[in-house]
């Protein structure tokens, strides 16, 4: 799918996913670094083509799901500066720094002792790494073992192996009580996942359809992915057509989108998931990141899922 051809607020949605990214010195002893956690005690460490020296202690964060994971793990007393989208929590050291755009000299001004971010715009790796400065790429996950694995390295690099090997056991059994708890349905429900308002949605192949089958749900965007992008842009007839029974709206906080104005949308008011009120509104950043919290996405799906009448 080309750029050219999504909405401003669709490419900035696959953006944070991660999925528009086609379109200093190393860690130091210091005294004051907190303590890793036991099973990553001992430096150096080693994750693919990145070799501490040492606990880093200066980390810059630039994309909103590291962020999260560092601060999950017990690493945000680490992090002293993230990117300009990263808005939780509250406390992260928030600047105007891009994760979008980055920029290799802005990022090196801040003496980093560990870059972690999720696309090499601007070839921005290349730079830092000409600079001595360890970067950690964590490209947006295509299934949650993805995460999880992140989750672990991130854990490795930053001497918080423990906390990061409990965190991803919470999320598999706080996961795998929500599956469990999902009805069983002769007929799977059908849903909508709303982008933006324009239209463009998701399909069962991407990392976000993926969690709505654990759910069991029927994805009525997949017949219109005729490009086999994952995310194609429907249109409101074939919408009305396919009649799902759940709408789930990734675009109210950006697009101001709701059960009422999806309601006011010529021919929608008839959809079955409009006339019943089965119309979710997401969070939009929960929605749009695979770090800890998509625990709290799969929660809403399942319990959406729950309400509806068998």
């Amino acid at each position: 799918m080309s750029a050219l051809s999504l909405s401003r607020r669709a490419l900035g949605a696959l953006a944070a996913l991660g999925l528009a990214a086609g379109l200093a010195a190393c860690a130091t002893e210091d005294p004051a670094a907190p303590a890793p956690s036991g099973a990553a005690a001992a430096y150096p460490v080693t994750v693919g083509s990145v070799t501490l020296a040492a606990q880093p202690v200066k980390i810059i964060s630039l994309s909103p799901t590291t962020t999260e994971m560092l601060f999950a793990i017990g690493a945000g007393g680490q992090v002293t500066a993230v990117d300009d989208n990263s808005n939780f929590p509250a406390e992260a050291p928030k600047t105007d720094l891009s994760g979008f755009q980055p920029n290799a000299e802005a990022v090196a001004a801040k003496s980093p002792d560990l870059v972690v971010l999720s696309t090499d715009s601007n070839n921005v790796v290349a730079q830092l790494t000409a600079l001595k400065i360890p970067v950690y790429v964590a490209p947006a996950a295509v299934t949650l073992e993805d995460s999880y694995r992140q989750i672990s390295e991130l854990g490795t690099l930053t001497g918080h192996a423990n906390e990061a090997s409990a965190l991803t056991q919470r999320m598999k059994d706080d996961i795998a009580k929500l599956v469990k708890d999902v009805p069983q349905r002769a007929t799977p429900l059908t849903y909508y996942y709303e982008l933006d308002p324009t239209l463009y949605s998701v399909t069962s192949k991407t990392f976000i359809g993926s969690l709505f089958e654990l759910a069991g749900l029927k994805n009525v965007a997949d017949a219109a992915d005729t490009k086999g992008s994952g995310y194609p842009q429907l249109t409101a007839e074939s919408l009305v057509k396919a009649n799902p029974d759940l709408i789930f709206l990734a675009d109210t906080k950006c697009c101001g989108q709701s059960l009422d104005t999806v309601k006011a949308r010529a021919g929608w008011a008839g959809i079955t998931a409009v006339s019943k009120g089965q119309v979710i509104a997401l969070d939009d950043d929960i929605a749009s990141r695979w770090g800890p919290r998509v625990v709290d996405l799969i929660r809403s799906i399942v319990e959406a899922t729950g309400k509806v009448q068998a």
